[in-house]
């Protein structure tokens, strides 16, 4: 375990980084969004490259990145009009997406600092205190959010929070991936196990509970390339501009996603009930990290998590959080 100073918040605080390395896979971690920085895997020639977009300063995540590595929270995906009643009480969230509350808010998990601790060679825990009230939402939620490498090159996210009221509690790892380390993601190929999935409005809020992917450019069912139906004449995806889905996951399934130029490959199991599948389409070069430019499709996220707009869904899994309850959740990302 390696610890070093990334950077220093405005007030000063430092934030440090932490770097998990097994030999082949290497992991770097800020307390910053508790965040994946770099994340190198080797491809069939044994040569190790980043496969995540993100910065090599704590500047860029600060000036405002697109939640780049980030665990985010305390909802993650969109709430409707930022709104939502519970237990009686409505609460008024910020509509920082259009008309819509996205990612915890305007000062989500992603933008907060947490507490890194190592916890051995190959693990680091974050931890973070999200005040009553804190982007408007009920409840004191303290949470843990544990991220260990193993010698089997996987990297296993724990997360767990309790709260002493009740409250929506969704958390997610944003990372952004492309497992070539450059260009686009299009030729990516992903296997998906899912039968259906949310389908969405104009304002990527769901509509009903469950659309069939068959004969449509969503079955991800078999393999296929990412960019093979992404320009279909399709309405969800003309809705999204591509993909930016939440599917519902298969119990027990695998999420595999294969790069035919490296060689390299990402397996992901999760205990969340979906995984929202984004393509990267709304990166338009204006960042730019690690020596590249993210233009659209630099890299594409799988985030598991629970449904959007779940806390106005009573159809939907529910991601309320109770005092004496404990949120678990915890997926698995195997490199090959």
């Amino acid at each position: 375990m390696q610890t070093q100073l990334f950077g220093e918040m405005p007030d000063g605080q430092p934030v440090h980084q932490f770097v998990l390395d097994n030999g082949r896979i290497a992991v770097r971690l800020i307390e910053y969004g508790a965040a994946i920085t770099h994340l190198f895997t080797p491809d069939r020639h044994g040569e190790r490259g980043d496969i995540v977009l993100g910065f090599d300063a704590l500047a860029p995540y600060l000036a405002g990145s697109p939640y780049f590595g980030a665990v985010v929270g305390r909802y993650a995906n969109r709430i409707a009009h930022g709104r939502f009643v519970l237990d009686g009480q409505t609460y008024e969230l910020a509509c920082n997406n259009g008309a819509h509350h996205l990612h915890g808010g305007r000062a989500g998990f992603d933008k907060r600092l947490w507490r890194g601790e190592p916890m051995g060679e190959h693990a680091v825990c974050f931890h973070y205190h999200s005040a009553d009230g804190e982007e408007a939402y009920p409840g004191n939620l303290r949470v843990r959010v544990h991220y260990a490498l193993d010698a089997a090159d996987s990297l296993l996210v724990q997360y767990e929070a309790v709260t002493d009221r009740a409250t929506p509690c969704n958390l997610t790892q944003h990372t952004y991936f492309n497992l070539a380390g450059s260009g686009d993601i299009l030729a990516h190929t992903l296997c998906l196990p899912a039968e259906v999935l949310t389908p969405i409005d104009a304002g990527l809020i769901p509509l009903h509970a469950s659309m069939p992917v068959a004969g449509s450019p969503f079955d991800f069912r078999h393999a296929h390339a990412i960019g093979e139906r992404i320009a279909a004449d399709d309405a969800q995806l003309a809705r999204a501009g591509g993909y930016d889905h939440n599917f519902v996951l298969l119990p027990e399934a695998a999420v595999r996603l294969c790069d035919p130029l490296s060689g390299r490959s990402l397996t992901l199991h999760t205990s969340a009930p979906g995984i929202q599948f984004y393509s990267g389409q709304q990166l338009d070069g204006s960042l730019r990290g690690k020596g590249r430019v993210f233009g659209a499709h630099s890299g594409l996220c799988l985030e598991p998590q629970f449904f959007p707009d779940s806390p106005n869904r009573p159809d939907f899994p529910s991601c309320i959080l109770r005092p004496g309850a404990v949120y678990r959740s915890q997926t698995r990302y195997v490199f090959a």
